[in-house]
């Protein structure tokens, strides 16, 4: 690991990305869009910022779980491409070598658990955010899942402009 959790959180102070780690997310945005030299999973999420109306891009994980895909929002409810992405109503663009219209549905608390626990296990940088141990049983993701929203994602037909 090349960033340990004490400067990832203090990175990410006040649930907002401060300097360092705009740049990284910047960088982390443009070669997960371009699919270089970095898991399929490893994805650019891109929707219109609810107060300009600009897009803006955010580096995450997709996790896999029984033929569905998520998104989780690692900094909580206040996650600005959270915000961005309920004033959007859920329409988005998904960046991985190629670009995807999708579309994406909030998971109901109670079904958040094994989601979240999974992604813990597949975004290694997500793990100082979430105050659970990725091996803890599914009752300890039970009790932070209201803090973490997850995100169906749904791949619609037509492409990306």
């Amino acid at each position: 690991m090349l960033i340990g959790s004490p400067l990832k959180r203090w990175m990410y102070r006040g649930g907002r990305p401060h300097g360092l780690a705009r740049l990284l997310n910047r960088i982390s945005a443009a070669q997960f869009r371009a699919g270089f030299l970095v898991p399929q999973t490893w994805v650019t999420l891109e929707v219109p910022g609810r107060r300009t109306g600009r897009t803006v891009s955010c580096p995450l994980v997709v996790v896999r779980l029984q033929g569905r895909e998520y998104l989780v929002a690692m900094l909580g409810n206040d996650a600005n491409w959270v915000a961005n992405v309920r004033a959007a109503g859920g329409d988005a663009v998904l960046g991985h070598g190629r670009r995807e219209r999708i579309h994406l549905s909030e998971v109901p608390v109670d079904q958040r658990p094994p989601i979240l626990r999974l992604y813990l296990a597949k975004a290694p940088g997500a793990r100082p955010h979430i105050p659970v141990d990725r091996h803890a049983p599914l009752e300890a993701f039970a009790a932070v899942a209201a803090g973490y929203p997850v995100f169906l994602v749904t791949r619609l037909e037509s492409p990306a402009p």
